[in-house]
């Protein structure tokens, strides 16, 4: 069985051609059009442009090509985004709670300061992604996060923060990575 092609098609009102997704916060007005579509053209999620009321949560992207996406503050809760294609993608204060990144490929990624508590990154290539702090100085959030077989050659997890739930490469040390420990409440 073969994951399924999806593209994402995002038509700015400026007839910009740069392929962004609009922060999804509440109270958030653009004026832009989005549709996730699969390879058939079947439309998965559309949006006219009010994001107020959007979802995405639990959403099947599995496979999902989105390398290079302006994906800054989305919010996707519980997100299939299993072996998508997320090379070089700005995840700046993405909110992935309980998603599915399992063998991901995250090269390069962009998510300072984004919350990735409960997510299965499990295989992921994160390699030269910065999962660092933000430029408030706020942290990226891995508590209870599974990293088991991720690459993490060259990332930054300088100030991001885990507990004693999150499960980490073979061999790597959050405390070298300047990782922070936190309690679980």
């Amino acid at each position: 069985m073969h994951p399924t092609r999806i593209s994402v098609h995002v038509i700015i009102s400026s007839g910009s051609s740069e392929v962004v997704c609009a922060p999804l916060m509440p109270g958030v007005r653009c004026f832009r059009v989005m549709e996730i579509k699969n390879d058939e053209g079947r439309v998965l999620f559309a949006c006219d442009g009010e994001l107020r009321n959007a979802s995405l949560d639990d959403i099947d992207l599995s496979g999902a090509n989105l390398e290079g996406a302006n994906l800054e503050g989305i919010i996707w809760m519980g997100v299939n985004l299993h072996s998508a294609h997320l090379k070089g993608a700005d995840l700046y204060w993405a909110v992935l709670f309980e998603s599915d990144l399992s063998g991901a490929d995250l090269e390069g990624a962009q998510l300072q300061g984004a919350d990735l508590k409960d997510v299965n990154f499990q295989g992921a290539d994160l390699r030269n992604a910065n999962l660092g702090r933000d430029n408030l100085g706020g942290s990226t959030q891995l508590q209870g996060a599974n990293l088991t077989g991720a690459q993490t050659l060259g990332a930054n997890f300088d100030g991001a923060e885990y507990d004693e739930r999150t499960q980490f490469p073979r061999s790597f040390d959050p405390q070298k990575h300047g990782m922070l420990m936190r309690k679980s409440a």
